[in-house]
């Protein structure tokens, strides 16, 4: 394990938190009945993961990518310092944007990081 690696993951992990901020912000904008934030940061998250394993070639820098997005989305759906709440729960029987987000991001980096590799070399490329 290089130090320019240990680097990379630490990168991705920030900009993973950054975007994990920003996803976990915008899903609640609505565009009439239209759910547009939650599209727009669903669509975000799985291209910035997407992006970091396919410019890195490295499973890890993706996985940390998705960590920090998690990180960041289950750290802001709480209750903040002074009582603020971002992503507040639904009454009963309503539609949550915010609870599909929560769920939309471990399965987006999942799916992202357990792609098969496209590499030549077979599978133990990476």
């Amino acid at each position: 394990m290089t130090l320019s690696r240990v680097g990379t993951w630490l990168v991705a992990l920030i900009i993973g938190a950054v975007f994990g901020v920003a996803g976990t912000i915008a899903q609640s904008a609505l565009w009439g009945w239209f759910p547009v934030g939650l599209l727009v940061a669903i669509v975000g998250a799985g291209a910035i993961v997407l992006a970091v394993r396919l410019l890195t070639a490295d499973r890890w820098a993706a996985l940390a990518t998705g960590l920090g997005a998690m990180v960041a989305t289950l750290l802001f759906s709480g209750r903040g310092p002074g009582g603020s709440v971002v992503v507040p729960a639904p009454p009963d029987g309503e539609f949550s944007t915010g609870l599909v987000w929560t769920i939309a991001v471990p399965i987006i980096v999942a799916l992202v990081v357990a792609w098969p590799s496209t590499a030549r070399g077979g599978p133990h490329a990476e």
